[in-house]
């Protein structure tokens, strides 16, 4: 039983079938067989964007969720003193591309998790006329928080700051509008929710941006004519592909088009409250069993994660445990992490809930 989509998501059968199609095409025809993908990324840039509510000029693809955050981060004009805000629970792709940026004099004000939280107003006062950039994950890797990010961009936006998101533990399981949400960047790598493979992300940049940051990582493909190879005093490329350097991961851009063609299908507005299902059942069942939780629930809070241990357990024997019962989550000293995805059931929920009763035993 698998609810570990926090840490990588199933491939759908869809998506495993259009893989092995390119790679058997590489094999038989060579460089024709990448043709699908190669001839088409506009098209599926396009389709990646109406995922998100953007335009397919403003997605970039790349490498990994913390490829996007450098993009941004290195492409800004900093000056000595300008001021980052972050959470001190930030995955590391979300957090080094931002501490990196203190040997140019940058400033990185931490929020201090779980003693607060990045709300509008703990956001307010960590902010000042020096804050350039707000950054922050949609859903806390560790413990499954979710941030109110309409809420969090307005307050950014008042100081006349960049938001910033990294979505990977939301993307795929929760809807989302990064127009309506006031995102200016958004970067999310394809292996979790979006149920895709390794290797892949993307970066949405707003178009109002693309003038304000400069392109450090050159490659061959970010000017405006790929194919006049010789001409290196051409200008970048018109849209978000300047960001993307050289040759793409065509793989991982076919797995996550059609991963995402299944998610759209299923309707992410009915993955959500499904899920939401799941997570509050196991939830409070493990309340029941006298778990210590880690995450918070709540309405706009609570995501596919929840985090426990048992009370006089080590955590990493309790998930030992469930692993030899064929139950797959992640488990660190920290605790047991939990991540089902559309995909389960309430079936799922009740016997990992009966699994911990066991251990617990």
């Amino acid at each position: 039983m698998y609810l570990n989509h926090a840490a990588a998501g199933v491939l759908p059968v869809r998506t495993r079938d259009r893989l092995i199609e390119i790679v058997t095409g590489q094999t038989e025809k060579g460089v024709l067989g990448v043709l699908s993908v190669e001839q088409h990324l506009d098209r599926i840039r396009a389709r990646v964007g109406r995922f998100i509510g953007a335009q397919g000029e403003e997605i970039a693809f790349l490498r990994n969720t913390g490829d996007g955050a450098n993009v941004i981060a290195r492409g800004l004009d900093w000056k000595p003193g300008d001021e980052i805000v972050l959470c001190d629970n930030e995955f590391g792709a979300n957090a080094y591309p931002w501490l990196a940026l203190h040997e140019h004099g940058v400033v990185t004000k931490l929020i201090r998790t779980p003693q607060e939280r990045m709300t509008p107003d703990v956001l307010r006062k960590a902010m000042s006329d020096r804050t350039r950039v707000v950054a922050v994950s949609w859903v806390s890797f560790s413990d499954g928080y979710r941030h109110d990010l309409a809420a969090l961009a307005e307050v950014a936006h008042e100081r006349g700051a960049l938001f910033c998101v990294d979505a990977i533990q939301g993307l795929g399981a929760f809807p989302l509008d990064v127009k309506a949400a006031g995102i200016d960047a958004l970067y999310s790598g394809g292996a979790k929710w979006l149920l895709a493979v390794a290797g892949v992300s993307f970066l949405y940049v707003n178009r109002s941006l693309f003038d304000e940051l400069a392109v450090r990582w050159r490659g061959w493909k970010d000017v405006a004519d790929i194919w006049d190879f010789l001409d290196y005093d051409q200008p970048l490329a018109p849209h978000a592909g300047r960001f993307e350097g050289g040759t793409q991961n065509f793989l991982g851009i076919a797995a996550m088009e059609a991963s995402m063609d299944v998610l759209e299908e299923a309707g992410v507005e009915n993955i959500a409250p499904h899920v939401l299902a799941l997570t509050d059942r196991l939830y409070e069942g493990l309340q029941r069993l006298g778990a210590e939780i880690a995450t918070v629930r709540g309405e706009g809070v609570s995501s596919g994660i929840v985090t426990f241990q048992l009370p006089g357990k080590d955590p990493v024997e309790v998930g030992r445990a469930l692993g030899r019962r064929d139950i797959v989550v992640t488990y660190r000293a920290g605790g047991i992490r939990v991540s089902p995805h559309g995909h389960n059931s309430i079936a799922d929920v009740d016997a990992i809930l009966d699994a911990v009763k066991d251990t617990r035993a």
